[in-house]
């Protein structure tokens, strides 16, 4: 069964797609008509691809792809929009997007592009997710939530696991904030902001040991890890 998170305003088209997919068997739709509910969806069900609208309220289809490879780099995006400008499709791309299909389309058409971005061949190391990262002189093992150097062995909360994993995955690039705080918080408030800070400021002192390892602080937009 192909779960898939479908992210359309336009109420009368995504029934048509759920209805369409769903009706061959092997499709399970999730539907969510503007770009914050989706984003919820997402952290929720954790969907085998990701077809979204370009235009939504509240959250438009560029913003919320580049709000996902914050946290997941692998899931598969597929754009449905309007707008077919060579600009806009470069956009898409740039912003995590794997395709882009402009309406209207043929249904058929979708259930291939579809069937071929879950398919397509990719190194199987680069989409099963790392067990372990290199930080420095550390070792830090994602499942276990521990950080190791030098034969010492420091435990990790979950929070700051996640986040430390984030920052991994992203390293020397800026990890924006926001995305994070709505995966892990649930709202990025000034209360979750400062309690974020929080966290960062325990991250620096466990990678303490390693001078080389910084967690730098980018105003206004979130961190990098340098190492």
């Amino acid at each position: 069964m192909i779960h898939v998170l479908l992210a359309e305003d336009e109420i009368a088209l995504a029934k048509i797609i759920k209805d369409s997919l769903e009706s061959r068997n092997d499709f399970q739709i999730t539907l969510a008509s503007n770009g914050e509910k989706a984003f919820e969806l997402f952290k929720q069900f954790k969907p085998d691809i990701f077809v979204l609208d370009v235009m939504m309220p509240q959250l438009d289809g560029f913003t919320l792809a580049k709000m996902i490879r914050q946290i997941d780099k692998h899931i598969p995006i597929l754009f449905l929009t309007a707008r077919s400008s060579t600009d806009d499709v470069v956009s898409g791309f740039k912003m995590g997007g794997n395709d882009y299909l402009k309406k209207p389309f043929d249904m058929e058409e979708l259930i291939v592009r579809i069937q071929s971005l879950l398919n397509r061949p990719i190194d199987a190391e680069i989409t099963k997710p790392k067990e372990t990262y290199q930080i420095g002189a550390y070792c830090f093992r994602v499942a276990h939530q521990v950080l190791e150097i030098n034969g010492n062995t420091e435990s990790l909360s979950y929070r700051e696991a996640e986040i430390l994993r984030m920052l991994c995955e992203h390293q020397n690039e800026v990890l924006q904030r926001r995305p994070v705080l709505l995966a892990l918080w649930g709202d990025d408030n000034f209360f979750n902001a400062r309690s974020m800070d929080v966290f960062i400021t325990k991250l620096r002192k466990k990678l303490s040991a390693d001078p080389n390892v910084q967690i730098v602080n980018i105003r206004g937009i979130g961190y990098k890890l340098i190492c």
